[in-house]
């Protein structure tokens, strides 16, 4: 499993000062699990994801994965960021293979993986296409598709969906729930939309602001009903989601009254 472990970061700002941006952070994922990380900017949520992918350094605490400390990137932990950062003069299959031609798989295998990572996200037939070519939400599906190409053990996912309109966006969530379903893999996810939030998680953590505290936790099971049913709208109008949307809101407002108060 992924564990967090008490993980603290501060760090220098321009001015002298020193910002407290996380603070003493603890989780786990474990197999198929499903976390998302849920607050308002700033409340350190992209901070924590840069940490768990190598990015960026802890002041405080440990994170390992399989039992191994993070401590720099690695292959294991497949990045997806709200901004795509595919290159312009490849195709969509270059760019899903290019983490295995840096890995040294030989062309064709590497083509290969990468047309079957483009099918499972619906994708296959854009394969020779160039990304300015495609759709916001398209250019997301190419994105987690090279996420998955190495196999990692982990997706990080800093709000991918942020930019899209909210039609796209739905769609997003629910391709999303059918990769995971399919891959079993653990999913790190951050967002600041309650909604995406519940519908995705199989655990929110929910966050306060600055310095980034776990203030709530839920253990949810929306995305394993809607794995298994497909039925997204049943479930986001029923009286249980309903109600824990709420219980969120409620918290995630008290947590701001807090740092307005202080």
């Amino acid at each position: 499993m992924l564990k967090v472990d008490h993980a603290s970061v501060f760090f220098a700002a321009r001015d002298g000062r020193t910002v407290h941006a996380l603070d003493r952070v603890s989780f786990d994922i474990p197999e198929r699990g499903f976390v998302v990380a849920l607050g308002a900017s700033g409340c350190g949520k992209s901070t924590l994801l840069n940490a768990i992918a190598g990015f960026l350094p802890l002041s405080e605490g440990a994170i390992t994965l399989e039992g191994r400390a993070v401590e720099r990137p690695g292959a294991d932990r497949g990045v997806v960021f709200q901004k795509d950062s595919l290159l312009p003069w490849k195709s969509v299959l270059e760019n899903v293979a290019l983490g295995l031609k840096f890995a040294g798989v030989r062309r064709q295998t590497r083509n290969e993986q990468a047309l079957e990572l483009l099918r499972l996200v619906g994708l296959a037939d854009f394969a020779q296409s160039f990304p300015y070519e495609l759709s916001g939400g398209m250019r997301q599906r190419v994105g987690i598709a090279r996420a998955l190409a190495t196999d990692p053990d982990i997706l990080l996912m800093d709000e991918p969906f942020g930019a899209l309109d909210s039609l796209t966006r739905e769609q997003m969530q629910e391709l999303l729930v059918s990769v995971w379903a399919q891959t079993a893999k653990k999913v790190f996810f951050i967002t600041h939309s309650i909604e995406e939030a519940l519908f995705l998680g199989t655990q929110i953590l929910v966050m306060s602001p600055r310095p980034g505290r776990v203030v709530a936790r839920f253990d949810l099971d929306f995305v394993n009903r809607f794995a298994e049913t497909g039925d997204a709208r049943s479930i986001k109008a029923s009286a249980e989601f309903a109600e824990l949307r709420e219980e969120i809101r409620s918290i995630l407002h008290r947590a701001d009254d807090f740092r307005s108060a202080a």
